[in-house]
């Protein structure tokens, strides 16, 4: 079968929407198909993939792009389009952002309550939201197109924020690889990263993998491990991703957590660092299915993250996790996680 995958970005080394592409791609090929990818940048690591590579030009605006990505997929002989939210020209569309709309409304919570209005006003009238409302109207329209959903709190937010019929939309969590995200990897890893570190086999090692700060909740874990630090818990955080990391440097100086946080910025291979640390930490306002929650999970790391995660549907609160109401409530977040300074605790929903 000769499958069309659309994506802005092919590069296996970003996030979790182009990680789980790549994934995605090298499955295809093992089952024989002929796979075209369609996107604006393909990543050196991609060169010798047997696939079918079609660039698409730099464009204007995400509106430009989807169109670009229309006229390409039209010409080509596809048997299947499988779009992860590039445009509208497809059979199966899926969104690694889950609903926008949703999405919205959960980083309006990232603001005083006094700012909240003001933020909904100009939602409703910059340019930059109107796009994206075009968009999402496009993609999620009844043309017979299935919609994936990477949780069933995205699968709510489809119906609830965008009419999507509920029988149009399959349900499908993401996943990660077992042999190369795994608890094997602590003998080779676990001291030389942690002696790199300076961390102390004494030291509550927690790890937060993500790029964007802001909606992934780093601020929170931030300021909860401030906390910790200063009751005088050995509590440390490891933070990798990201690219701008002077605000949170800044934040963790305020919260007088400055020693106690190691900003790794972009990695080529988290692996060394689940393998390193002791627990997984994920505040994150609106994640449709976190890649990096399931890859703690597969390493054997208790996790602490929101309801707002979809990949907590996976989990149960209290035997592999901590699920929190509010991924803004830094007090609640340093409640979780001084419980896993209990290394019985810790250990068990490790090993669960």
């Amino acid at each position: 079968m000769r499958v069309g995958l659309v994506i802005e970005q092919f590069c296996p080394l970003r996030g979790g929407a182009e990680q789980w592409t790549y994934q995605f791609t090298c499955e295809l090929l093992k089952l024989g198909h002929e796979v075209h990818v369609v996107a604006q940048h393909f990543a050196p690591e991609t060169e010798r993939m047997p696939i079918v590579p079609h660039r698409l030009p730099q464009a204007r605006s995400r509106l430009h792009l989807a169109r670009l990505a229309e006229e390409k997929v039209r010409r080509l002989p596809l048997d299947v389009i499988h779009d992860m939210g590039v445009g509208w020209c497809c059979d199966i569309i899926h969104s690694h952002d889950g609903s926008r709309f949703a999405q919205w409304e959960q980083k309006l919570k990232l603001l005083p309550w006094w700012l909240r209005p003001l933020k909904r006003r100009m939602i409703g009238v910059l340019p930059r939201y109107s796009q994206f409302r075009r968009l999402v109207a496009r993609q999620f329209a009844d043309g017979g197109q299935i919609v994936l959903a990477l949780s069933e709190m995205v699968a709510r937010d489809y119906q609830r924020c965008h009419a999507v019929r509920p029988e149009r939309i399959r349900l499908v969590h993401n996943g990660v690889d077992t042999e190369r995200f795994s608890p094997d990897h602590r003998p080779r890893y676990r001291q030389p990263v942690r002696r790199r570190l300076e961390v102390g086999d004494e030291e509550m090692l927690f790890l937060f993998v993500g790029h964007d700060f802001q909606r992934k909740g780093l601020a929170t874990a931030v300021r909860a491990v401030g906390r910790l630090v200063a009751e005088g818990l050995p509590a440390r955080l490891a933070v990798v991703g990201g690219k701008r990391l002077g605000p949170a440097r800044r934040l963790a100086w305020r919260c007088g957590a400055q020693r106690a946080v190691i900003f790794l910025g972009s990695v080529d291979d988290p692996v060394p660092y689940y393998a390193a640390a002791d627990a997984f930490v994920l505040p994150t306002f609106y994640d449709p299915c976190s890649l990096g929650v399931l890859e703690a999970a597969a390493c054997g790391l208790a996790s602490v993250t929101t309801l707002y995660n979809g990949a907590g549907e996976l989990l149960t609160e209290g035997v592999e996790a901590f699920l929190v109401a509010d991924a803004a409530d830094d007090r609640e977040l340093a409640r979780r996680l001084r419980a896993l300074l209990d290394p019985a605790v810790c250990r068990r929903m490790g090993e669960a």
